[in-house]
Formats: structure tokens, sequence, C-alpha cells
């Protein structure tokens, strides 16, 4: 599963496709502090990330995969690195 759940952490593993939409935004909502780490996640569906914006959990590690660093990771208010790029 490309999204696995530990309490209030939800850690996103290689591809985050579709199917993985309905039971993150449950657990959103069952989860009073969510938090999530992007760090291995290499592609991120769009439905996916919607439900990130629309919850806004604290980002506990951004992604490593170039595209989304620079694109997703800045979008969920993960801060800048210091070489210029996003965390």
């Amino acid at each position: 599963m490309p999204i696995r759940y530990d309490a209030d952490l939800a850690r996103f593993e290689a591809a985050c496709t579709v199917e993985d939409a309905l039971p993150l935004a449950e657990w959103l909502e069952a989860t009073a502090a969510p938090r999530v780490d992007l760090s291995a996640c290499t592609d991120l569906h769009t439905a996916l990330l919607q439900l990130l914006l629309a919850a806004r959990p604290t980002v506990t590690a951004g992604p490593e995969d170039a595209f989304l660093a620079r694109w997703v990771g800045p979008a969920l208010g993960v801060p800048p690195s210091p070489g210029g790029k996003p965390a």
C-alpha cells in the first residue's frame, strides 16, 4: 500500500494513486492532528494533492522527488532548503 497510516502520521511511499484517495480522506477526517511524510513519495495523484491542500496536515518531511519538491512542496507549506530548492 503506497500510504502507511501510523496513528497520526501518514507515510506516502512510491507512486500514490487515486485508489488511495478515499482511505486518505477518511483518515484525515478521523485524525485530530494529522501529519504526513512525503519523503518517499515519487508520484502523487491530483486527488491526493487536493485532499492535502484542503485538510492542511502538518508536513513532517517534504518530498525528495525533484518535481514534487519544486511544485507540490511549496503548495503544502514545505519551506525551501538553503540551496534554493524546497526541502
